[in-house]
């Protein structure tokens, strides 16, 4: 499971364009998206760098969240 703050995601755009994102990257894995606390939460075993790499590449800056 990987945990990250995403502070510039504002709306459900925001929300779907990053679950995209990673679904495209992994398909399997569990998105779950908070607006209000402004994060995502992955399950998956996929490397944090690839999750975050696919968040960046969606126009978003996500940082590990604890």
């Amino acid at each position: 499971m990987h945990l990250f703050s995403v502070p510039t995601m504002t709306c459900g755009h925001c929300a779907a364009a990053i679950e995209k994102a990673v679904k495209a990257v992994v398909p399997s894995a569990g998105v779950n998206v908070d607006l209000g606390a402004k994060t995502v939460r992955i399950d998956s075993s996929h490397a944090q760098a690839e999750l975050t790499e696919a968040i960046r590449e969606a126009g978003y800056e996500p940082s590990p969240a604890a």
